[in-house]
């Protein structure tokens, strides 16, 4: 497979002599996080600074999954990143990709994916954390944002998959706020219609206990774009009042 570089970041790298897989494997780094060594090999994130644009350097070996696309495994970067192209292609505010690229060595599979990261992004559930300290107006830019995410999201027929307050990346812009989403490895098309959109939506729900009703429905008014008193909006918290209430006696 040949790698991606992407033309944006490709003079960057290649200045610091990190334009290659080679490279990049070899590159020492502190790990952000213990590593991950479920599915019998290892997969580990790195911070990478040049220039004062920050990147996430993530390295893996042998840490393989089965999809219909590799039935016989592949890294899962390599899922990640199709998906990061996907996003792109389709018009989905998410993670960019600066390097993807896969190596077979002495019968060892390895992969490495490095994304711009987000500075000056926060993650919704950081703010989550602080929520009553938000105003209202900042409170309502943040639902109206978190709507409109899923709105276009679904609206091309694509579900996330984990659509956690945690991949979900918000920045102030003017009055509003602007959002994307980050983790994409589970990202599939949306085939179910309605069942599949309240299974994407319920987990933010469920996750974000400081929303009261009348939040959710501003989060849905921007989803359906429809009046808060909506009819329509109704069915809809109901239908996700029900199915969180499932998962959380399970």
């Amino acid at each position: 497979m040949t790698d991606f570089l992407a033309n944006e970041d490709r003079a960057l790298l290649e200045r610091h002599g990190l334009g290659t897989f080679d490279a990049l494997w070899a590159k020492q780094l502190e790990a952000v996080d213990e590593p991950n060594t479920a599915r019998g090999g290892w997969s580990s994130v790195f911070r990478l600074d040049l220039e004062g644009q920050g990147f996430y350097l993530k390295r893996q070996s042998n840490y393989l999954t089965r999809t219909l696309h590799a039935p016989f495994g592949e890294p899962s970067f390599a899922r990640e990143f199709r998906n990061i192209s996907r996003y792109r292609k389709l018009g989905i505010p998410a993670l960019q990709a600066a390097f993807f690229g896969e190596r077979k060595v002495a019968g060892e599979v390895r992969a490495i994916l490095l994304t711009r990261a987000l500075d000056g992004w926060s993650d919704l559930e950081s703010l989550l954390a602080r929520w009553s300290q938000l105003s209202a107006g900042q409170q309502s830019a943040i639902l109206k944002a978190c709507g409109l995410l899923a709105r276009q999201l679904h609206g091309v027929r694509q579900v996330h998959g984990c659509f956690y307050p945690k991949h979900i990346f918000l920045q102030a812009r003017g009055d509003g706020y602007q959002a994307q989403l980050i983790d994409l490895e589970k990202t599939r098309p949306l085939l179910f219609g309605m069942r599949d959109r309240i299974k994407d939506l319920e987990p933010l729900q469920r996750r974000a206990p400081q929303w009261n009703e009348a939040q959710l429905r501003e989060l849905l008014s921007a989803y359906l774009d429809q009046p808060v008193d909506s009819s329509l909006l109704d069915s809809w918290l109901a239908r996700l009042t029900a199915r969180r209430s499932h998962k959380e006696t399970r």
